[in-house]
């Protein structure tokens, strides 16, 4: 993929107790995107990130970050990547100013107080840049740590599990920063458990369960090709037993018998397609008299735990 900025291939990863958290890994992340590692715990996705980061070193398999091979020019492959981790590690006496500043040092950057300032202001911590650490509430910690992870101008930014623990508005906000640091340039590479994060926020999705890659897919087609739609049917009065006309459509009905559901898949029937115009007509001729109609859609969440089930 002439566009790829990260490329990942046949990456294995076995630890030194036998334990393969990496199978044969093939992956490609489009210059420019928010891709969306999906996965149940132990799946594999810190492993992944570790790996790409040069922090943990692949049983084989080859990992290309922006043309550089990340084992055999580490450092040129390093320099393009920031890394928001998981835990809040941070230098709880150090200022906000300071400890972002250090970060920049440590790839060999040299100072550059207007950049260290467009960052901090970017993740509204100006007002806070003479705070100590210690003194920030949770979600400040967390945005230290992507100002951090910006401060030597990297042009990938990986993001592990970025909104754990953090509230709802906040959490919105932090979307609203990905968002503006994609706008710029950064493509951003987000694990997370929360999946209303990865509908709202990402361009791709890769589920990874067992070490294995299941699928990447386009968000929308993902939804498009393997989310389900549910027709639920309100009555005017209550069915005891359906009609012999309605058996071929596999309907189900609530306890009371007053709602008719019929589920179909997205990919093959949408709403206003054959299917139902059928089922409204076998309605109608029944003399099933229809009082409103209702269609809802899977969520990605719904795709995600088929697919884990099914590959379990």
């Amino acid at each position: 993929m002439s566009d790829s900025i990260i490329r990942i291939d046949g990456l294995s990863k076995t630890f030194a107790g036998g334990f393969q958290a990496l199978r044969q890994v093939d992956l490609s992340i489009q210059r420019g995107e928010i891709f969306a590692l999906l996965g149940p715990n132990g799946a594999g996705k810190t492993t992944l990130i570790s790996a790409v980061c040069g922090l943990v070193s692949p049983s084989q398999g080859t990992v290309w970050v922006d043309g550089f091979d990340n084992v055999k020019a580490y450092r040129p492959a390093r320099e393009r990547i920031g890394l928001v981790p998981q835990e809040l590690t941070n230098e709880a006496f150090e200022t906000v100013w300071n400890t972002v500043s250090f970060s920049r040092g440590l790839f060999g950057k040299p100072p550059n107080p207007t950049h260290i300032e467009r960052v901090l202001k970017s993740l509204t911590l100006w007002e806070k840049r003479n705070n100590r650490l210690i003194t920030l509430s949770g979600g400040m910690k967390r945005r230290v740590l992507i100002a951090k992870a910006l401060s030597h101008e990297p042009r990938i930014l990986f993001l592990d599990e970025p909104t754990a623990g953090v509230d709802v508005a906040l959490r919105r906000e932090m979307w609203d920063v990905v968002r503006e640091l994609r706008d710029h340039g950064v493509t951003i590479i987000l694990t997370t458990h929360y999946i209303e994060e990865a509908e709202e926020m990402a361009d791709r999705i890769g589920v990874i369960n067992h070490g294995e890659i299941v699928l990447v897919e386009e968000k929308h087609a993902l939804i498009e090709k393997l989310g389900r739609k549910q027709l639920t049917v309100q009555l005017f009065e209550p069915l005891q037993t359906l009609p012999p006309g309605l058996a071929t459509f596999a309907l189900t009905q609530n306890d009371a018998g007053d709602e008719l559901i019929y589920s179909y898949e997205s990919a093959t029937q949408k709403a206003g397609d054959g299917g139902i115009s059928a089922l409204l007509g076998a309605l109608n001729k029944a003399g099933v008299g229809v009082k409103d109609l209702h269609t809802r859609q899977s969520s990605l969440e719904d795709i995600f735990v088929d697919l884990v089930k099914e590959r379990a």
